[in-house]
């Protein structure tokens, strides 16, 4: 092991609300060698994803302490360029918590999945194999139980989850109408993502008119990602007996104070609603089974996956604030120039 900087990106301050540039800076700090039972690996790909505001720290606690000592908490791919952990050796490639730096000393918890090489490249890791993917296939089968025929919503359906949903609904032979936020993300879900019918929110007066002429049917399933005002107009779409995922809650900045809207439970008890949440952590265990069947789907053609490709981690903080203006096209993903 030659390389001895490491570089990362800390918090600075606490974000409230969307994160911004001003909260981060970059870093330069010695590399660890590793002790017993741990491995050191080199990141070569970063994932820049909206749920990183609660995992600043373990809690989610934004009145917590900034901790100026750790780098941004990350999801990454990279290589072990040194193990003293049985089992883990030099060149494999893992999945797995280790931060917004270009190294991680680690423990062989915070891997997710080893990484199992195929035709697809690396980076495909953090998108259709990453939690992306896996969200959209654990959480679309195991929770919507799609049959076909069934009429599915998908708020954010452009996005790295929902590009994967309207695909999925397909593939099940679903009918998959999409809400995004801009006409030409309209047009691509369309095109690319398998989706019937699409919804700019942003140019309609009137949402709950416009699913119910996207949507005049009902529906089964809604996928939902957003939270806020989109929720309130689906649920009062849905079908008797609909399925409710709730993956994410992107349009709401900040939970303190609680925001408040319409209420939801006459919806849920009249149409006898299926409201379900869904957090990818706890179903580690089913991530390889499941990045084996998308890594054939994608392989077949069934499937196809889109990344927005940034390189240097400086690139990180203005991508992730990116992902909440709509500003991406395409699962948002640092690549790091020791991977190049």
């Amino acid at each position: 092991m030659t390389r001895t900087v490491n570089l990362q990106m800390r918090l600075v301050t606490r974000p409230r609300g969307v994160p911004q540039l001003a909260d981060f800076a970059p870093v330069r700090a010695p590399v660890r060698r590793p002790g017993d039972g741990e491995i050191l690996v080199c990141n070569h790909y970063l994932s820049v994803d909206p749920a990183q505001r609660g995992w600043a720290n373990d809690e989610g606690n934004y009145s917590a302490p900034v901790p100026l000592d750790t780098p941004m908490r990350a999801l990454a791919v990279g290589e072990v360029v040194e193990s003293r952990s049985p089992g883990i050796g030099e060149g494999d490639f893992l999945y797995g918590w280790f931060g917004w730096q270009s190294h991680c000393t680690t423990t062989p918890d915070a891997i997710l999945r080893r990484v199992t090489p195929s035709a697809l490249p690396l980076s495909a890791n953090l998108s259709l194999l990453g939690i992306n993917g896996l969200t959209a296939y654990l959480a679309f089968n195991g929770l919507g139980k799609p049959q076909p025929g069934e009429h599915v919503l998908v708020s954010t359906a452009a996005g790295s989850v929902g590009s994967f949903v309207g695909q999925l609904a397909r593939l099940a032979g679903c009918r998959a109408v999409g809400l995004t936020s801009s006409a030409e993300k309209a047009a691509l879900a369309r095109e690319r993502y398998g989706y019937a019918d699409m919804i700019d929110y942003r140019s309609e007066n009137d949402l709950p008119a416009a699913i119910r002429r996207a949507c005049p049917d009902g529906n089964d399933i809604f996928f939902d990602n957003t939270g806020g005002a989109i929720a309130d107009a689906a649920i009062r779409s849905m079908r008797r007996s609909g399925r409710m995922i709730q993956c994410g809650t992107a349009s709401i900045a900040s939970w303190s104070p609680p925001p408040t809207g319409l209420r939801p439970e006459r919806e849920v008890l009249t149409r006898r609603l299926h409201w379900a949440g869904f957090i990818i952590f706890d179903h580690v265990a089913a991530f390889p089974e499941a990045a084996d069947e998308l890594t054939r789907l994608a392989l077949s053609g069934a499937l196809v996956y889109d990344e927005d490709v940034l390189l240097g981690l400086e690139q990180a903080p203005a991508a992730l604030a990116g992902l909440y203006e709509g500003r991406n096209r395409g699962k948002p993903i640092i690549r790091l120039e020791a991977a190049t």
